[in-house]
């Protein structure tokens, strides 16, 4: 058997654009629309009352609207790697304690960084927003120590 070295470096820099996800959009509304349906479906044959029914979808709407709301509120800025440690930049550039991966759909990621105030953001880059960068971002991404 012959074991292959494989020396890890450090990935290039990148900086890439981040803002509001189409992606995290579609599943808020699928999730809101599904999360009705099934309060409807489900009430109807388990007897519940008209009022709890109602109650149910009111409660459900309304954290519905207030998942909406934080998607309206996403940061917009861009995600920086500078081969050596991470940073935000928004109106002002704030370095980042770290950086985690959430999910990797492969055209989307969640990711959240840590800025060095505590301050966690949860950020969605897409592979829309920059195709060209998007292997390096991703090779940063996963080259990197999670936070």
């Amino acid at each position: 058997h012959h074991r292959i070295a494989v020396s890890m470096h450090s990935a290039p820099a990148v900086s890439y654009p981040v803002g509001r996800s189409r992606f995290q959009a579609g599943l808020l509304l699928a999730l809101g629309m599904s999360g009705v349906l099934s309060g409807l479906l489900w009430g109807e044959p388990s007897g519940l009352s008209s009022g709890r029914q109602l109650v149910f979808t009111l409660l459900f709407f309304a954290a519905w609207l207030n998942a909406a709301n934080a998607w309206r509120r996403s940061p917009a800025g861009h995600l920086r790697w500078d081969a050596k440690a991470w940073s935000w930049m928004a109106e002002q550039t704030k370095p980042c304690a770290g950086l985690k991966v959430h999910l990797d759909l492969q055209f989307c990621l969640l990711v959240s960084v840590v800025l060095e105030d505590g301050k966690r953001l949860w950020l969605w880059p897409e592979r829309r927003a920059d195709g060209l960068q998007w292997p390096a971002l991703r090779r940063a991404v996963f080259c990197t120590p999670s936070a």
